[in-house]
């Protein structure tokens, strides 16, 4: 079943143009990753097909009763609301037909007559097909799920994560055919983006997407879109596959190209001799050499992003925290946290939403004062400091070589050499045309883009990097993972982004909240395992103690001493598991400590080896 379908759609914006000619189709089942370039169009393309925007040229069919969810990248409520009353007077589709069933029921009930009753039966019918009976409960049920609990709260109050969870659950609970989310996971923890993820998969809503998150996206879509130098090509898979496909292609089609450039210096000899069309040969020859230049000519590569700047030499003292506390009121954001940062190191952050991890990073950087305790900054270090709030610094009406010019006329680069501010710019995409442009005329991940360049040409050697991949598209991202990766300074980054984390951190700070701060030694995914792998342990248990309790209802045809023996070994087992997770504990905090670690891990592996022990013995007798 053919949900929408666009043809020729083109847009500009002003002089600009995003896209032209462009054909797109989605049936029912699809979910379709739209991936492309910061500035051509992807965002706009998402409103075109929503409704929430005209094309400039084409048209977009949609098919017959299509129920259409959209949500966009910024959540943009009344302020003066609260949730309660947004709950209320919300345009949705489903609060829509809810509305209209209660004014035929009380039109039924004051002035019942054929006409009455038919309105109320197909309002009705309306409530059966949106399953809108018990709207309210589901909706609570889900905000619930996502933190929000106080629906007297006014949106005014609310934070951008908030808001953004707030504008999932009412777009999802729109129960629509196809669900078009813009960025979806901006604004998300990482536990709201891992329940998202399962949630879309399981479901049946045909979904199109712009997400920068590539986890996200591998799990969720069977179809990729790249949108390209105004073109579209689909591969159907995931994104890795879309990864390995576009290598071929482009691989593929640079070889034609190559043969295309040998034919045509070939055939413009032969041109040049200026030969008289006048046989049907000659014709057909001049014609297949106009399209022989035209392929040798199509390979012009676009330019790519190119991040290199000079890093300040880092000298023996880098940043030590010692003891520090910080908290607002009630809340406790640090508390006693202790830890001397060495060169080199890559650590990143990750947390629910509101534990303190933006306020962390401006303690270090002595923006927010700490409560109490030291904090000690090497003399060589240069901070770069990337904030989600940093972005607001850069003046709308200024021209994007403006803002580059107020910090220095000329940079250096990581191999000595020096460039102007607008040869910098234009390695980092933005060509002449834009440099002359006011900041405000660029689209989100362009701003995004050109703030990041701000921090990194003061060639720091200590980058704090708050959130960098909102808005930035994938092979930005993948230009600054590159970067990172060969960045011989200290980084900071905290980041909702998996794939990000993986590619660029060796070690993970947990904000657990009320102050707490956990420190794992390892990837992001490793953390998840070890995760994982403690709650496989605990729900063991819990599963073991229900037959043990099972058990013991029934007389048992063991000897007193095996009996003993049964009751006995879950409480040790359960005890040895305690203390495993303890040593599994000192063993992180205590990671730079090679002789503690040797001597420690040598007592893990025996008591993981008296588990395993204890375990098959129990599992023996239960059998009896």
């Amino acid at each position: 079943m053919n949900f929408l379908s666009g043809e020729q759609l083109a847009k500009n914006l002003g002089e600009r143009i995003l896209f032209e000619e462009l054909d797109i189709s989605i049936n029912k089942g699809d979910k379709i990753a739209l991936i492309a370039n910061n500035g051509t169009g992807k965002s706009s393309l998402l409103k075109i097909l929503a409704k929430e925007d005209d094309p400039d040229i084409g048209v977009v069919r949609y098919g017959k009763n299509i129920r259409i969810a959209y949500l966009s990248q910024e959540a943009n409520f009344e302020e003066n609301l609260t949730i309660q009353e947004l709950i209320d007077y919300s345009s949705s589709d489903v609060l829509s037909i809810i509305r209209s069933y209660e004014s035929a029921l009380n039109a039924q009930t004051n002035n019942f007559n054929t006409e009455t009753q038919r309105i109320f039966n197909q309002a009705t019918i309306k409530m059966d097909q949106y399953n809108a009976w018990d709207y309210e409960r589901k909706l609570k049920e889900l905000l619930s799920r996502f933190n929000i609990s106080d629906f007297n709260q006014p949106i005014a109050s609310l934070s951008g994560g908030q808001k953004k969870r707030l504008a999932i659950s009412l777009t999802l609970l729109n129960n629509p055919d196809l669900l078009i989310l813009d960025e979806p996971t901006n604004h998300l923890d990482l536990e709201m983006i891992i329940w998202l993820e399962n949630y879309l998969k399981k479901s049946s809503i045909s979904i199109l997407m712009v997400s920068h998150d590539r986890y996200f996206i591998d799990s969720i879509c069977n179809q990729i879109i790249e949108l390209n130098q105004g073109k579209l090509q689909t591969y159907n898979g995931d994104y890795a596959y879309f990864l390995e496909k576009k290598n071929y292609l482009e691989t593929a089609q640079a070889t034609e190209i190559e043969k295309a450039k040998q034919l045509y210096k070939k055939e413009l000899d032969w041109i040049r001799r200026s030969p008289k069309a006048r046989t049907t040969k000659s014709k057909s020859r001049i014609g297949s050499f106009y399209k022989t230049e035209a392929k040798a000519k199509s390979g012009t590569k676009e330019k790519e992003l190119q991040l290199s700047v000079k890093m300040n030499r880092i000298g023996g003292k880098v940043l030590e925290l010692k003891k520090v506390y910080k908290s607002y009121k009630d809340l406790i954001i640090i508390k006693g946290f202790d830890y001397t940062f060495k060169k080199g190191e890559r650590i990143g952050i990750v947390g629910k939403n509101g534990t303190g991890k933006s306020t962390f990073l401006d303690v270090i950087m002595g923006i927010e004062p700490a409560d109490s305790g030291k904090i000690n900054r090497g003399d060589t270090i240069v901070f770069g400091y990337y904030s989600q709030e940093g972005i607001k610094n850069i003046k709308p009406n200024k021209r994007v070589i403006e803002v580059l010019k107020d910090i220095a006329d000329v940079i250096t680069l990581a191999n000595g050499s020096k460039v102007s501010a607008s040869q910098l710019l234009n390695q980092f995409l933005f060509p002449p045309q834009m440099q002359n442009q006011q900041v405000s005329k660029l689209s989100g991940g362009e701003k995004r883009r050109l703030y990041l360049l701000t921090v990194l040409m003061k060639n720091p050697n200590f980058l704090i990097l708050d959130e960098p991949t909102n808005d930035l598209d994938i092979i930005t991202l993948n230009k600054l993972e590159a970067f990172l990766e060969d960045f011989g300074g200290c980084i900071i980054v905290v980041s909702h982004d998996r794939y990000f984390l993986d590619k660029v951190v060796e070690h993970i700070f947990i904000f657990e909240g009320n102050g707490v701060i956990r420190d794992f030694n390892g990837s992001y995914t490793e953390y998840r395992l070890c995760l994982d792998s403690k709650k496989h342990n605990k729900n063991y248990t819990q599963k073991n103690l229900k037959k043990t309790e099972k058990k013991k209802d029934i007389k048992a045809k063991l000897s007193f001493k095996e009996k003993y023996e049964f009751e006995n070994l879950e409480k040790e087992i359960e005890h040895l598991e305690k203390e495993k997770t303890k040593l599994e504990f000192l063993i992180s905090e205590n990671s730079d400590n090679y002789e503690f670690v040797n001597e420690k891990a040598k007592i893990l592996d025996q008591l993981i080896k008296d588990i395993d022990t204890k375990t098959d013995r129990w599992m023996t007798l239960s059998e009896y």
